[in-house]
């Protein structure tokens, strides 16, 4: 069995490492998420997109938990646990409307022709 407290410490260890890693991470797999719903690729490809940048939401949450259960309560974790929350909910609403992306990315075109 792990014990959660290896995990923690190891989080809380190498904070700046998965930090540098995770937000980058974050945010480009969410983009790549609304990508794929806004150009209506198949389903297949948007769930999958959707499960990395989920994962990797719910990873840095998880990272950002294992600082507030010592207490450490400053800026940075409420901004990364924003961050993360965000990321998840775009995603979130990527699977469940990926119309409503299509239709951004058509007023979009309207607005700015090429």
């Amino acid at each position: 069995m792990l014990d959660l407290s290896v995990i923690f410490e190891f989080s809380r260890t190498n904070c700046i490492a998965i930090c540098a890693f995770l937000v980058p991470a974050n945010l480009l797999a969410t983009l790549t998420t609304v990508a794929l719903a806004a150009f209506q690729r198949p389903t297949i490809h948007l769930r999958m997109a959707f499960g990395v940048a989920s994962l990797l939401a719910v990873t840095m949450a998880f990272h950002v938990w294992t600082w507030l259960a010592i207490g450490v309560v400053m800026a940075p974790t409420y901004i990364l646990f924003s961050i993360a929350s965000i990321c998840l909910a775009i995603n979130l609403s990527a699977i469940a409307f990926p119309g409503w992306f299509a239709n951004f990315r058509f007023l979009w075109q309207q607005r700015f022709p090429q």
